[in-house]
């Protein structure tokens, strides 16, 4: 397997799979980057778009529904979370001053060698111990 070009955060995922008409524009953009792009992503991830992609209150997805859409994902790279990368997160998440779940995906997007991460989450074209944020959602991104 070829190792993935970008790394694709939760809220890509979310918004690959919405159906809400309120955020059309973002999911053509989140169904284009996860269609034409190498990508990988981190079972923190996977974890976090089942739970929030199964939320009453956002969609009407079933937990299992949610799991089928990780299950197709899974033919692209996924880490795993290990007890060396919660404390190298730990570590970038104090130096940087970000919160700990997302220091984690970029810590897991540098053991995939990515060197950019698509998240509407973090700090759009920081660069966070050499790997880039870059939000898929901005005009020109």
């Amino acid at each position: 397997m070829r190792a993935p070009d970008c790394f694709i955060d939760t809220n890509v995922l979310l918004y690959a799979v919405s159906t809400a008409p309120a955020e059309s524009a973002k999911t053509e953009v989140a169904r284009h980057l996860i269609q034409t792009t190498q990508w990988g992503c981190s079972a923190q991830v996977a974890a976090e778009f089942i739970r929030a992609a199964s939320l009453k209150k956002t969609s009407s997805m079933s937990r299992m529904e949610a799991a089928k859409w990780v299950e197709l994902w899974m033919v692209y790279p996924m880490v795993s979370i290990d007890g060396a990368m919660v404390l190298e997160a730990a570590v970038l998440g104090d130096r940087f001053q970000i919160s700990h779940f997302d220091s984690q995906i970029l810590v897991a997007a540098k053991r995939l060698s990515c060197e950019i991460v698509y998240s509407e989450d973090l700090g759009h074209g920081q660069n966070y111990g050499g790997v880039q944020v870059r939000n898929p959602f901005l005009p020109h991104s």
